[in-house]
């Protein structure tokens, strides 16, 4: 299975179109959004049509800039799979998630943050392959000092440790993008903008 995950893409059409166009070429068998699709909730414009002009599945979670009801909102109306405290299992492998960050307009807290990601387990966790999708990354991570405005995640850390995911897709933080660690046997990538092809 291959995919494109990417992050904070904050309206920016330019950014989306380009997105679509490398899933199409890159041929990826599911797109996976983490999280700020909008700028502050300002419009959901073009952010999932043009992946799915190019035929493209698509599964998100919402960042700090967008509520679960509008990331519920655009996965309905796109056809596409809102991961916040549900999954995702295509052949053997299983995705499941949460978004928002425990800053920002759209706050969780990080027991929330913690507690979404253990339900959302529970529908996965026989799984061969399991991704966990975050928005905020994890605390005690080397992307979190990165910013000193932006502190990772307690409640993902905690989930990471008690699941022990293959691999966590999480963004939030711009400056870290593309930035590839591992937290115990979890493998952590910030995609943020730039967007990262994966073969899984």
């Amino acid at each position: 299975m291959k995919i494109l995950a990417a992050g904070c893409l904050h309206n920016d059409s330019g950014l989306i179109s380009s997105l679509a166009d490398q899933a199409d070429r890159e041929d990826v068998d599911l797109v996976v959004l983490c999280g700020d699709l909008t700028r502050g909730e300002f419009s959901t414009e073009g952010i999932l049509g043009p992946f799915v002009k190019k035929n493209r599945k698509v599964a998100l979670v919402p960042g700090n800039h967008e509520t679960n009801a509008t990331a519920n909102f655009l996965a309905q109306r796109y056809g596409a799979t809102n991961l916040h405290g549900y999954s995702l299992t295509h052949g053997n492998i299983s995705f499941f998630g949460c978004g928002g960050a425990n800053v920002g307009v759209h706050q969780l807290s990080e027991d929330d943050l913690f507690s979404t990601l253990m339900n959302a387990h529970e529908y996965v966790k026989d799984a061969h392959k399991k991704i966990m999708v975050t928005h905020v990354h994890p605390a005690e991570s080397e992307m979190e000092r990165f910013s000193q405005f932006v502190k990772g995640s307690t409640g993902v850390k905690k989930a990471i440790d008690e699941i022990q995911p293959d691999l966590l897709l999480c963004s939030h933080v711009h400056e870290a993008s593309g930035l590839e660690e591992h937290i115990g046997k979890t493998k952590v990538v910030n995609v943020a903008k730039r967007g990262t092809v994966i073969n899984l």
